[in-house]
């Protein structure tokens, strides 16, 4: 536009800043002074305002952009025209654009992965309706941390958009969008759909994981790439699973028949390729120019920053081929393989055997059965019933030792116990009477006692 409308009022807006321009219109930060609401109000440039495709075109992107419901596209509040310009009112995203968030460098698996996603779902919920967008790329999404504990994204301007298979070109023939992240079939004026804006898609894949599109020179060079060549490995560029290159090549074949059916569908074949690679704020190193694809065979190389995944180089070591990367890991890392060390074998010990014992007369008359009693086999000298062989005696020098003592115990018993027969010596001086005394035999009767009792008297 040929003026800046920054501290004019358009309306009831009143324009506080410009936020960017496009080549049909500049979009401003206004506030609604009915509701004291901000917003972002997209303005027509006035040399276009005259042309009659191009106000078609931006009234069509009202109608569409309003009849769309979904979480990750800007709501429209406002259309109208005043003092021939026409505006769209939208809501003011806080925050920036995807394009500002990958010129300093690549963004992590990750986080990308999580901001697309948003991306194809916005799309394919397009696409449902007929609608296809055109013109998607980075600086078209629109990321805030402001509304929800993660990173929301909104898809953004429509001036594209479009039912059907045409549209894609003005009625002169001239070309409409970004060539940057454009399908061949867009390139060529050829019929576009759902497939188109899956092509742009897999593009900005690209882009946030390297820090630059597919293709870089100028116009003619980006639209022959887009048109005639095959993107440039991925895996090339930084340090990434080879798989992603796989899913990028069939994202962006020339033949939308080759393509993914759907975004989303493009997003979780990415999703696959980058599993072992999701580290949150992790972007991915970028390779010195000249490294080979795998980032393999390189001897030297400076260190890979903080944060990123580290690539080791492999140890030679002799007669030994070198070591794979262990099942589920990231393809791209080296590991170093370790000498083995040579295991030493492990001694049995195995407890004495007894000796083979002869089969008794019943086994040799019933074959393969055993004895009807049999007795433990005796316990080598030095070894208990239990195996152990902590008493090393004889087992029979305890019993011997038992009885012995118990000999002499009795032994010494009868000794003590049985009287003296014969009578102690009288002493000197006195004498004794022996006198017989009958017991158990009446006075009077002349029977003689069968035994005298010889009683002691002293005088």
């Amino acid at each position: 536009m040929s003026e800046d409308l920054s501290g004019r009022r358009l309306g009831h807006y009143r324009i506080d800043g410009v936020l960017g321009r496009g080549g049909m219109s500049v979009t401003y930060r206004a506030t609604d002074v009915r509701l004291g609401r901000k917003v972002a109000l997209k303005v027509i440039g006035e040399h276009l305002t005259a042309d009659a495709e191009f106000r078609e075109r931006f009234v069509d992107e009202a109608r569409n952009t309003s009849a769309i419901d979904h979480a990750n596209i800007v709501p429209l509040y406002d259309f109208d025209e005043v003092d021939g310009l026409l505006y769209i009112a939208m809501r003011l995203v806080d925050g920036s654009d995807l394009a500002s968030h990958i010129k300093d460098g690549p963004l992590s698996p990750a986080r990308t992965l999580t901001l697309l996603g948003q991306v194809a779902e916005a799309l394919d919920m397009l696409h449902g309706k007929g609608l296809v967008h055109l013109d998607v790329k980075p600086a078209n999404v629109l990321v805030t941390t402001k509304e929800a504990v993660r990173e929301h994204v909104y898809l953004a301007d429509f001036g594209l958009t479009r039912r059907g298979a045409t549209g894609h070109r003005t009625r002169t023939g001239d070309f409409l969008g970004s060539p940057t992240y454009a399908a061949p079939e867009h390139l060529r004026g050829e019929p576009v759909d759902g497939r188109t804006d899956a092509y742009a898609l897999a593009c900005m894949l690209y882009a946030c994981l390297s820090g630059r599109p597919p293709f870089q020179g100028g116009v003619q060079d980006v639209i022959q790439g887009h048109l005639a060549q095959e993107i440039p490995p991925l895996s090339s560029l930084v340090v990434l699973p080879p798989a992603i290159d796989d899913v990028l090549r069939r994202g962006t074949a020339k033949d939308p028949n080759q393509r993914f059916a759907t975004c989303q569908e493009f997003i979780n074949a990415a999703r696959g390729a980058l599993a072992q690679v999701q580290r949150p704020g992790n972007p991915p190193e970028r390779r010195q120019p000249g490294s080979a694809q795998s980032g393999a065979g390189q001897s030297g190389g400076s260190q890979p920053p903080s944060g990123s995944i580290p690539v080791q180089q492999p140890v030679a070591q002799p007669q030994q081929p070198a070591a794979g990367p262990p099942s589920g890991g990231v393809p791209v890392q080296q590991y170093q393989q370790q000498p083995q060390q040579p295991q030493q074998p492990q001694q049995q010990v195995r407890p004495p055997a007894y000796p083979q014992q002869p089969p008794s007369p019943y086994q040799q008359q019933h074959p393969g059965s055993q004895d009807p009693v049999r007795l433990r086999p005796p316990a080598p000298i030095g070894t208990s019933a239990f195996g152990s062989t902590a008493n090393t005696r004889p087992v029979w020098f305890l019993p011997v030792v038992v009885g012995v003592i118990a000999v002499a115990l009795v032994v010494i018993l009868v000794i003590l116990l049985s009287p003296s027969d014969e009578p102690p010596s009288d002493s000197p001086g006195s004498t004794s009477t022996k006198q017989s005394i009958q017991v158990g035999v009446p006075s009077g009767s002349s029977k003689p006692l069968p035994t005298s009792v010889p009683v002691k008297t002293s005088r």
